[in-house]
């Protein structure tokens, strides 16, 4: 198998060949069929051009808010992308030879889904920059801590999109879970409408959902605020940690099998 031979070395070194080897494949696939990913960076960009007007017209940091709120409600979209690399190898067959090579559960999730990270983070970088130059979001005072907050976005989302993927059991049923899920989700916390013009009950549940937290992260790090971004990064790092563990001990244990499709 691929994650067995050549064997270079044990413990970290071998580690980090087995999960280069499964990132180097997932990554060849990816840019086999990019017209997912390409979508989710172009409709973003639309409508931005579209929603500009009416949220600067009724909001003073309009500009703001469409960018940041169409970057969190497009990213969380992309949970399919890595329940899809998930369930592709069930549905081929190929998840049970994975399990049995030398890689542990860890490992697998990590290769499966290092080449999306590296996508997630691509895409929400075009968007912020697109944001900064064609509908005046103001540039970031420090781009460090956008950098940190799109990173442990896109971490904590990959997390989750693991952790579906070892629940689901057809495609189908991700796309279903992840489009209803991302739409409720980056409403809820409010990517499209302001919490503050949201009904009472929405403003009650609204930090329930990892897209608020994510919205004031994101906005907090634009503004340049980074104790304001500290405390949603800590809640989505850990939102992160619980679901990949989740997803690592579900595979670990079996239920990831493809007997189970």
């Amino acid at each position: 198998m691929l994650l067995d031979a050549p064997r270079p070395g044990i413990g970290v070194l071998g580690s980090v060949h087995r999960i280069a080897a499964l990132a180097r494949l997932n990554l060849v696939l990816r840019l086999r069929d990019p017209g997912q990913m390409i979508s989710y960076v172009a409709m973003p960009m639309v409508l931005m051009l579209v929603l500009r007007p009416l949220y600067v017209r009724a909001l003073d940091a309009g500009a703001t808010q469409v960018a940041t709120g169409l970057m969190v409600m497009f990213s969380v979209f992309a949970i399919s992308l890595v329940g899809n690399a998930i369930l592709s190898e069930r549905t081929w067959r190929t998840w049970d030879r994975l399990r049995v090579s030398r890689a542990p559960a860890a490992e697998l999730l990590i290769g499966k889904t290092l080449p999306l990270f590296v996508v997630m983070v691509a895409q929400q970088s075009i968007l912020l920059v697109y944001g900064c130059l064609a509908i005046g979001l103001p540039v970031p005072p420090n781009p460090a801590v956008v950098l940190m907050s799109i990173v442990i976005w896109a971490f904590a989302l990959l997390a989750i999109g693991a952790a579906l993927a070892t629940i689901v059991r057809s495609h189908g049923e991700l796309s279903v879970i992840s489009d209803v899920g991302a739409l409720t989700l980056s409403s809820l916390g409010g990517a499209l409408v302001p919490l503050s013009l949201m009904p009472e009950w929405a403003q009650l549940a609204a930090p329930a959902s990892p897209g608020y937290w994510a919205l004031a992260m994101m906005q907090s790090a634009v503004a340049g605020d980074v104790a304001g971004a500290l405390r949603p990064a800590a809640v989505l790092l850990a939102i992160g940690v619980v679901a990949g563990a989740f997803a690592a001990r579900r595979l670990a244990r079996g239920w990831g099998r493809g007997g189970l499709m």
